[in-house]
C-alpha cells in the first residue's frame, strides 16, 4: 500500500499536464500513486496520461465515461485510492521538488494526524512568484498535531483541496465526498478541518498554483459562480446534522458572506446584467444563516451591509466614490514625492557649491544592501589605515543593521544621502551610483566591481538582448564616466573590464578586497561560523551556488539536493545560496540549510569545505581560499547561447566537472572532489586568476589612493599563502572522517517513511 495517492484530474489542460504529472513522479520520495482521472476531456488529456501510464507503474490511468467536473473526477479518483493519504493536485498545478518528502517528515513528526495544511505559492502567467497571503499561520512552532479550536487562524488560509493532505481512513469515516458545480473546495474542506481529530501544519510551499493569462475558472464569466450559493448551502446543511459543531456557525457565516462579496465584486466573475440577481440570492443567504457572534472588522462593513441590504446600486455608487477618494490621495501623494524630490535636487545642487570635504567618503554595495563585499572590506581599511577620513554607509533600512560602529549608516533618498554625495571627497561602490550623480573635480570615485567576470559583461551584452533585457547602453557609458579607478583581481579582469567598459579611469590589478578576509581569518573564525549556521561537527560542508539563468525566466536549483545527500550520506551537509534576488523553493531537509539571506558569501564560504557551482564568479573567489570547487555544467550550452562567455570553464575549470547530477554524485562518492587531479585543476586556475589574493588588496587600494603611496606591500607568491584550512581538513588526518570513499548505494533505491 503506498504512502501516498496523489489525485489529479484532468480536463482540457494538454499544455500543462506533462509539467503537472512529471512534478509528481520526479519526487524524491518514490512511495506514491498517481491516479490521473481524464474527466472526458475533448483534447489530448486522455492520451497524455496513458503515456504516462505506460512508462511508470505507478500511474493510474482512469477515463470517465462522461465529464463529471472536477468534484466527480476527485470522487473518481478516491474511491480507487490506496494511499495512506489523499492528495489532490490541479493538472495546470505543480508540486515543488521535495514536496513528498517534506510531507511524509512532518506527518511522521506529528504522530499521523488527519489533516496537514501546508502551504502555495502562485505561479503568475509573468513568471512572477508570490507565496501565499497566511503563511504565519502555518507556522510549525508550538503543539502538534491539534484540533482547529486551538488554532482558529487556520481557516484564513486558502480553503481549497490541493493544500492538503488527507488521510484516507479518516475521509472514509467521515464521508467526505466533493459535489458538483463550481467552488466544490468550499464544502469539502471545512467539514475536514472541522471534524478532523488531529490537524498538523507544514511551512514550506509545496504546491505551485499556475494562474493562466486565460482558463482558470475564477477568472471565467460565467452564470455557474452562482454555483457558490449552492455550496453554502451545503455546507450549513452539515453544520445542521453535527450539534456539537454550531459554534463554528458564527465563523463560517462571516467568511460566506466575505466570499458572497469577493464573488460579486470581481468584475470577471459574474455575467453583465446578473449581478443583480445574485445579490438578492445572496441577501437571502444572508437572512438564512445569519448567525452573529463573529465581529466584522471595520474594513470589511460596507461589504456586509451590501449582501445584508441587497442594494445593488448604492454599493456601485459608493464604490465609485472610494475609487474617487483613493485617487485623489493618490494623486496627492504624487504631487508630495514630486515636490519633496524636487526639494531634495534643489538641496542637492546647494550642496554641489560648497567646498568637497577631503576627510569624507562614502560607500554602498549591491544598490543599498548591507556592509559588505569589496566597499565593506574597503571601508573597514579606511577606518584602519586612514582614521582622518571619516566613512558613511549608504544602505536601505532593513540593511542598515549591518553598518559597523564608528560609520554613519545614509538612507538613500535623503537630504544627508544627497549631501554625502556632493560633499565627500571619496566615492566607493560595487555598481554604480544614483545616475544624477554629478562627479566633482577632485572627487574619486573607485569602482570594485563584483568580482571576476565568467559570462558577458558590459557592451559585450549589445549582442545578448536576453541577457541584455533594458539595459540603457548610453547611460551605462556614462556611468562609465564617473569612474576613477576601477579594481581588478587579474589580468583576465583587466582586459576584459577595459574592452566592455571602455573609459579614462585607471584600473588597479591589486586583488580582490573582499577575499582578504580568506588570508585573515582563523580557525576559530570558521569554527564560529559554522556553529551560527547550524553545521553539524565532523560533516562536510558543501556551498552550492548556482547563477542566474537569463534563458529562464523563473529560477528553480538545478540539482536535486536530497537526491544528491542520499547518494553522500549523513556525513554531508548542503548550504544553499540562489543567487541574489532569485529565490528559489529549497527541500525541507534538515541537512539542507538555505543561506540564500546571508548577509556575507564570504562568510559561508569560509564556512564551508567545497563548493559546487555552475558559472558563478564565486568560483573565483573560492580559488582564492585553496578549497575543491566542483563545477555542475548540465546545461552550458544553453547558458553559453543566452549570456554568454569568454571561457569553457570546462575545458579549464578550477576542479573535477560533471555534465549531469549523477556525475556530481560520482565525483563526491569517488572522493574526486578532493582528489590529486582536483588539485592540479584548482592550482592552475589559482595561478591564472588568482595572482594578487594575498589579503593585502584593501591595504594596497587605500595606500595608493589615500594615502598617495607608491611603495605598497609586494604580493605575497602563491606558494607562500596560508589561507585558513577548511574545518574538515583542519582536523588532524587520523581524527578525520573518511572522505575519499563514501560507499555507493547499491541496488534500487528504498525511500523510508
Amino acid at each position: 500500500m503506498p504512502r501516498f495517492s496523489v489525485i489529479v484530474p484532468a480536463y482540457k489542460v494538454q499544455a500543462y499536464l506533462h509539467e503537472c504529472l512529471e512534478s509528481v513522479l520526479s519526487q524524491s520520495f518514490t512511495d506514491l500513486e498517481l491516479i490521473a482521472v481524464d474527466d472526458r476531456s475533448p483534447d489530448a488529456c486522455g492520451e497524455i496520461i496513458d503515456e504516462f501510464a505506460a512508462r511508470d507503474p505507478r500511474v493510474r490511468a482512469l477515463h470517465l465515461p462522461e465529464n463529471a467536473g472536477l468534484g466527480g473526477a476527485r470522487n473518481a479518483g478516491i474511491a480507487l485510492a490506496r494511499g495512506d493519504y489523499l492528495l489532490f493536485l490541479d493538472s495546470d498545478d505543480t508540486l515543488t521538488p521535495g514536496a513528498l518528502r517534506a510531507v511524509a517528515d512532518r506527518l511522521k513528526d506529528t504522530g499521523e494526524p488527519d489533516v496537514l495544511v501546508y502551504d502555495h505559492a502562485t505561479v503568475f502567467w509573468t513568471g512572477e512568484t508570490e507565496r501565499g497571503r497566511f503563511a504565519e499561520h502555518l507556522t510549525e512552532r508550538g503543539p502538534a498535531p491539534f484540533r482547529l479550536e486551538d488554532r482558529p487562524g487556520l481557516l484564513r488560509v486558502l480553503m481549497v483541496a490541493w493544500n492538503k493532505a488527507y488521510r484516507r481512513e479518516f475521509v472514509e469515516r467521515t464521508g467526505l465526498t466533493f459535489p458538483p458545480g463550481y467552488y466544490e473546495d468550499t464544502p469539502w474542506t471545512y467539514p475536514a478541518l472541522l471534524t478532523a481529530g488531529s490537524i498538523a501544519t507544514l511551512d514550506r510551499v509545496c504546491v505551485h498554483y499556475r494562474r493562466r493569462r486565460v482558463g482558470n475558472i475564477l477568472s471565467t464569466t460565467s452564470r455557474r459562480h452562482f454555483d457558490v450559493l449552492d455550496q453554502y448551502d451545503r455546507l450549513f446543511a452539515f453544520l445542521d446534522g453535527r450539534p456539537e459543531l454550531a459554534h463554528w456557525r458564527p465563523v463560517l457565516f462571516r467568511r460566506m458572506v466575505d466570499h458572497l462579496t469577493t464573488v460579486f465584486t470581481r468584475p470577471d466573475r459574474l455575467p453583465r446584467g446578473s449581478r443583480g440577481e445574485f445579490l438578492r440570492r445572496a441577501r437571502a443567504h444572508y437572512r438564512r444563516y445569519r448567525t452573529p457572534g463573529a465581529p466584522v472588522p471595520l474594513r470589511s462593513r460596507l461589504r456586509h451591509g451590501l449582501v445584508r441590504l441587497g442594494l445593488h446600486r448604492t454599493y456601485r455608487t459608493l464604490q465609485a466614490a472610494v475609487v474617487l477618494r483613493g485617487r485623489a490621495r493618490g494623486l496627492a501623494a504624487r504631487l508630495t514625492r514630486v515636490l519633496w524630490a524636487a526639494c531634495l535636487q534643489a538641496h542637492y545642487r546647494i550642496q554641489l557649491c560648497l567646498p568637497l570635504r577631503a576627510d569624507r567618503a562614502v560607500f554602498a554595495a549591491y544598490w543599498g544592501r548591507g556592509h559588505g563585499c569589496s566597499p565593506g572590506a574597503l571601508e573597514s581599511a579606511f577606518r584602519t589605515l586612514a582614521p582622518q577620513v571619516r566613512t558613511a554607509w549608504i544602505a536601505h533600512p532593513e540593511h542598515q543593521h549591518t553598518v559597523p560602529p564608528g560609520t554613519r549608516a545614509l538612507r538613500p533618498g535623503t537630504a544627508a544621502y544627497w549631501t554625502a554625495l556632493a560633499r565627500s571627497t571619496y566615492l566607493v561602490n560595487n555598481v554604480n551610483f544614483d545616475r544624477r550623480l554629478v562627479k566633482r573635480p577632485g572627487q574619486v570615485f573607485v569602482q570594485t566591481q563584483h568580482g571576476t567576470p565568467l559570462k558577458h559583461m558590459g557592451l559585450d551584452l549589445q549582442e545578448r538582448p536576453a541577457a541584455a533585457r533594458d539595459m540603457d547602453f548610453a547611460e551605462l557609458l556614462r556611468g562609465v564616466d564617473k569612474w576613477d579607478y576601477v579594481l581588478s583581481a587579474n589580468r583576465h579582469t583587466t582586459l576584459t573590464w577595459e574592452r566592455v567598459y571602455p573609459g579614462s579611469y585607471t584600473t588597479l590589478e591589486y586583488g580582490s578586497p573582499r577575499n582578504d578576509v580568506f588570508q585573515r581569518a582563523t580557525a576559530a573564525d570558521v569554527a564560529r561560523l559554522r556553529e551560527e549556521l547550524g553545521i553539524p561537527r565532523d560533516t562536510v560542508a558543501v556551498l552550492y551556488a548556482p547563477t542566474h539563468r537569463d534563458h529562464r525566466r523563473t529560477q528553480r536549483a538545478g540539482i536535486d539536493l536530497e537526491r544528491l545527500l542520499d547518494r553522500l550520506g549523513p556525513r554531508f551537509v548542503i548550504l544553499a545560496r540562489a543567487h541574489y534576488g532569485q529565490p528559489v523553493d529549497l527541500p525541507a531537509d534538515g541537512r539542507i540549510i538555505d543561506v540564500g539571506g546571508h548577509p556575507s558569501v564570504e562568510s559561508l564560504c569560509l564556512a564551508s569545505d567545497v563548493l559546487v557551482t555552475d558559472y558563478s564568479s564565486i568560483m573565483f573567489d573560492y580559488a582564492d581560499l585553496d578549497r575543491p570547487i566542483v563545477i555542475h555544467a548540465a546545461d552550458w550550452e544553453a547558458y553559453e547561447a543566452a549570456r554568454g562567455t569568454y571561457f569553457d570553464v570546462r575545458a579549464f575549470p578550477p576542479g573535477e566537472v560533471a555534465r549531469t547530477e549523477d556525475e556530481l554524485a560520482d565525483i563526491f562518492t569517488t572522493g574526486r572532489w578532493h582528489g590529486s587531479r582536483a588539485a592540479r585543476s584548482r592550482a592552475a586556475f589559482r595561478e591564472r586568476f588568482c595572482p594578487y589574493g594575498d589579503g593585502h588588496a584593501a591595504e594596497r587600494v587605500v595606500r595608493r589612493i589615500v594615502l598617495g603611496e607608491t611603495d605598497l606591500p609586494p604580493v605575497v607568491p602563491l606558494a607562500e599563502r596560508r589561507p585558513v584550512p577548511s574545518a574538515v581538513t583542519a582536523v588532524p588526518a587520523s581524527a578525520r572522517p573518511a572522505l575519499a570513499t563514501v560507499p555507493q548505494p547499491s541496488g534500487p533505491r528504498v525511500t523510508s517513511h
